[in-house]
C-alpha cells in the first residue's frame, strides 16, 4: 500500500500541481487510515494491499472515528483523501472498483465564513509602521491580500514578473495550475510601488547568498517569505489593533469576497476573482450578504419587528 500511496502523492504534486501542505495533509490522512486497517485485517501495515480494504473496513473506520469523538470535518476530510486515492487506483487500473462508493461521509454543519467589517480591514492593513522596511513590506503584503483576495500559497509564490502595476493587475497561479488576472486597487498599487522601490532592495541586500530572487515578498534575510512567516506577520498586526478573533490570511480572502458582494458585485465576477472552479464554492458568501440584508431590513423598516 505504501508504494501506491507514494505514487499517488507524486501524482498530486506533478499532475495536479497540489501545494506541499495539501500533499502533506493527504499523506497524514492516508497513513492514519492504514494504521487502523492493518490490525483490523490482521496484517502488518506494509503487507496491506488496496484489494484488502473493502467498504466494510471503511465503515468500521468511520464508526471508530465517530466513537473517538472526532469532528465531522476531520472525518469527512480523511474519507475524502481515501476516496481520491481509490479514484486514482481505479484510473490506473490497479483496482477494479472504488469501495468508497458505498461509504458516505458525515453531513457537515454549514458554517459562515469569518470576515472583517470594512473598518476592521482598513485598521489592519494600515497598522504597519512605514518608517521601517519591514513595515513597508507588511503594508504591501496586507494590502495585496485584501485587494486581490489571494490564497496564502498564491501570495507566497507571487513573483515580480506577475505584477503589472501600470495596468493595475497581477497574474496569479491558483489551484490546479489555473492562471487568472486579478485587478489591484490604487491603495495596493501605491503600497507595492513603495515596497518594490524602497524596502525590497534593502531586504534583498541582506541575503547571505547573492543570487537571482524573483519573489515579490521577502523575509528579513532576503529569501522568499513562507506561509508560516505570513501568518506570523498577520498575527502581529491582529494583536496590535486588538482584534479579539482568530484571524487568518484566509479571513482577508473572505472579507474581500463579502465586501464585493455587499457593494453589488455579481456572483460570477467574484467567482472569477477568487479563482473558484465551481460557483457553489462562491455561493457560501450569499448567506453572509443575505444575513446582512435581513439585519438592515429589521433595523430600518418600521414594521419589521412587529
Amino acid at each position: 500500500m505504501y508504494d501506491y500511496i507514494d505514487n499517488f502523492l507524486i501524482y498530486l504534486r506533478v499532475e495536479k500541481n497540489a501545494s506541499p501542505r495539501t500533499v502533506e495533509s493527504y499523506q497524514k490522512d492516508l497513513f492514519h487510515g492504514l494504521d487502523f486497517f492493518a490490525p483490523q485485517l490482521g496484517k502488518a501495515d506494509y503487507d496491506v494491499v488496496p484489494v484488502d480494504v473493502d467498504h466494510r473496513v471503511f465503515r468500521d473506520y468511520l464508526a471508530w472515528m465517530q466513537k473517538q469523538g472526532l469532528a465531522r470535518s476531520t472525518i469527512a476530510r480523511r474519507l475524502a483523501a481515501w476516496r481520491s486515492f481509490f479514484r486514482y487506483l481505479v484510473r490506473e487500473k490497479i483496482v477494479c472498483d472504488n469501495p468508497m462508493v458505498k461509504v458516505y461521509s458525515p453531513k457537515l454543519e454549514k458554517r459562515l465564513p469569518l470576515f472583517l467589517c470594512e473598518g476592521e480591514a482598513a485598521m489592519l492593513v494600515e497598522a504597519p509602521d512605514l518608517t521601517h522596511p519591514l513595515g513597508v513590506r507588511d503594508r504591501a503584503l496586507l494590502e495585496t491580500l485584501y485587494a486581490a483576495g489571494l490564497r496564502i500559497n498564491e501570495l507566497v509564490s507571487l513573483d515580480t514578473g506577475n505584477l503589472d502595476l501600470g495596468g493595475g493587475y497581477m497574474r496569479v497561479m491558483g489551484k490546479m495550475a489555473r492562471e487568472r488576472l486579478v485587478p489591484l486597487g490604487s491603495q495596493a498599487v501605491t503600497a507595492l510601488r513603495k515596497y518594490l522601490a524602497e524596502a525590497r532592495p534593502r531586504l534583498l541586500a541582506n541575503a547571505t547568498v547573492k543570487r537571482m530572487n524573483n519573489a515579490v515578498f521577502l523575509n528579513r534575510w532576503g529569501e522568499r517569505l513562507s506561509a508560516r512567516g505570513i501568518r506570523k506577520i498577520l498575527n502581529k498586526y491582529v494583536e496590535k489593533i486588538s482584534l479579539e478573533r482568530n484571524i487568518s490570511p484566509h479571513t482577508l480572502r473572505h472579507s474581500f469576497a463579502t465586501h464585493l458582494l455587499n457593494a453589488g458585485a455579481d456572483m460570477r465576477t467574484v467567482q472569477e476573482l477568487l479563482g473558484h472552479i465551481r460557483l457553489t464554492s462562491t455561493q457560501i458568501y450569499t448567506h453572509v450578504t443575505s444575513e446582512r440584508l435581513k439585519q438592515v431590513y429589521r433595523k430600518a423598516h418600521p414594521r419589521a419587528l412587529e
